[in-house]
């Protein structure tokens, strides 16, 4: 059972009714692709984009059966921003994404 709290109190549910709802992030690194989710920091790689998102659900599954074997699983979830609509857990919306650069110290930009 996951008791996350909420501003009217403490919400009670069973996991194996919920769903819960997380951001999933694809990138290329050579030529694999890396699906990663910054709620959970969770990632799994595969060759096709598709496979590694479905690798990515898996890992997740697994992840959160393994938190809530343990007693870990309403903690983790209050950390990483977690909260409950209905029967879903959704995490907290990315709000800007965007790709920047910074100069490096002389030191290392030599690399």
């Amino acid at each position: 059972m996951i008791e996350l709290g909420s501003a009217t109190g403490i919400v009670r549910c069973y996991t194996r009714h919920m769903r819960i709802e997380f951001t999933s992030q694809v990138f290329k690194e050579g030529r694999m692709f890396v699906a990663h989710t910054p709620e959970l920091d969770i990632s799994s790689c595969a060759t096709t984009k598709t496979r590694a998102l479905k690798t990515l659900e898996e890992a997740v599954r697994l992840f959160l059966e393994e938190a809530e074997k343990n007693g870990s699983l309403e903690n983790l979830l209050k950390e990483a921003g977690f909260s409950q609509r209905k029967h879903v857990l959704v995490g907290p919306r990315l709000l800007h994404s965007k790709r920047m650069t910074v100069p490096l110290p002389p030191a290392h930009a030599q690399a």
